[in-house]
């Protein structure tokens, strides 16, 4: 067992050899300090000696949930399986996809329920099902000795409906993209709370997709939520759609395109144009946390309400609620699959717009 420096990175790292053992040999690398080294070490000696090691696997995510879903057919009905597949094909999978199992730690887990519950728009119910299927997964793999710990045991079993998300109202909105409209990244902040696009919908769209003509766009392409891959198509069916579009967004969208122009000329040959509206400096896609990071400074500079940025979307949905507009335009618009997801999801607007109809009636009637 040694602890040594490597001098060509300038880092330290630790060997054991594990003489009883498989593998033969433990190293590892890459710490700043000795002292992080000998920690590390001593860690891993810890858990060979209490039997708690587990040998590093390769396998990923969609791996290990066709295993259990192999498992799971012989020991559920038929009817129970079926819900299964449907959860770990249409959520799981597409989620963590080529992602290795050990590799994926209880934050990763956390930010997956917040997609649920803002991206894909899944009722508390369904996240709570998708709960149990995935912390099955990891204790089928625990159990396998595949991993040493289940991420999703210290996550908080998810509420059966989530909290009603914070948005802004019509000032609120106004004076945000009156102070932004400088940021490189207006034009995402303008889809989605203009038009009430995804985030993935809005770093996906291509030139291509807007009729300027016709005053509309179009979705076909979406960017997956690590920002690794552009994606033909949408969530859904229903996702799929053309959106009119506010003639405010089609004047910020034909400016847009001066200010592509002069990055162009400044990466020259490093640009790869892949017809993005919204992409880095060489043209290729936004990293959607990067998105939600610069919306969130810009918060913070304006000292404003903080909402997130999937917030914005539900903002442009409960403005056009509150005008009355009928709720299946609004579903149409936010590519909702059925009316009701759109009811359910903004039920807490219902009772003030009750109050509002009435006196609408009240004065239509008795003047």
């Amino acid at each position: 067992m040694s602890v040594g420096k490597d001098k060509e990175r300038n880092t330290w790292y630790y060997v054991i050899n594990n003489k009883n053992g498989n593998p033969k040999q433990i190293r590892r690398r890459g710490f700043k300090t000795k002292r992080e080294a000998e920690i590390a070490k001593n860690k891993m000696l810890y858990e060979i000696n209490n039997g708690m090691y587990v040998e590093p696997t390769r396998m990923k995510m969609e791996e290990l949930s066709q295993k259990w879903l192999k498992k799971k057919k012989r020991d559920v009905q038929e009817t129970t399986f079926t819900g299964y597949k449907i959860l770990v094909d249409k959520h799981i999978e597409p989620y963590f996809h080529q992602k290795q199992i050990d590799k994926v730690k209880t934050y990763h887990i956390e930010e997956f329920y917040d997609h649920l519950y803002e991206e894909a728009e899944l009722s508390g119910t369904t996240v709570q099902k998708i709960h149990t299927v995935i912390k099955s997964c990891f204790d089928y793999a625990m159990k396998m000795e595949w991993i040493a710990k289940n991420p999703v045991d210290s996550v908080d079993r998810p509420k059966r409906e989530p909290s009603v998300v914070e948005v802004w109202d019509s000032n609120e909105v106004r004076f945000f993209l009156d102070n932004t409209n400088d940021d490189p990244l207006f034009i995402a902040y303008q889809l989605a709370v203009a038009e009430g696009m995804r985030q993935g919908e809005i770093l996906g769209l291509r030139w291509k997709d807007i009729d300027f003509k016709g005053q509309k766009l179009t979705i076909r392409q979406t960017l997956s939520n690590d920002g690794k891959k552009l994606k033909p198509g949408a969530k859904n069916k229903s996702s799929l759609r053309t959106i009119p579009l506010t003639k405010e967004t089609l004047i910020v969208l034909k400016k847009h395109p001066n200010r592509q122009s002069k990055i162009k000329i400044e990466s020259e040959s490093a640009f790869k144009d892949l017809d993005l509206v919204v992409c880095t400096n060489v043209g290729t896609p936004i990293n959607p946390s990067n998105l939600r990071r610069s919306f969130n400074r810009n918060i913070e500079k304006l000292d404003m309400k903080k909402i997130r940025f999937h917030g914005l979307r539900h903002t442009h949905a409960t403005i056009c609620l509150q005008l009355n507009m009928h709720p299946k335009i609004v579903a149409e618009r936010l590519g909702h699959a059925d009316v009701r997801i759109t009811l359910d999801t903004y039920s807490h607007l219902l009772p003030s717009m009750q109050s509002q109809a009435v006196n609408q009636i009240s004065q239509a009637i008795f003047g």
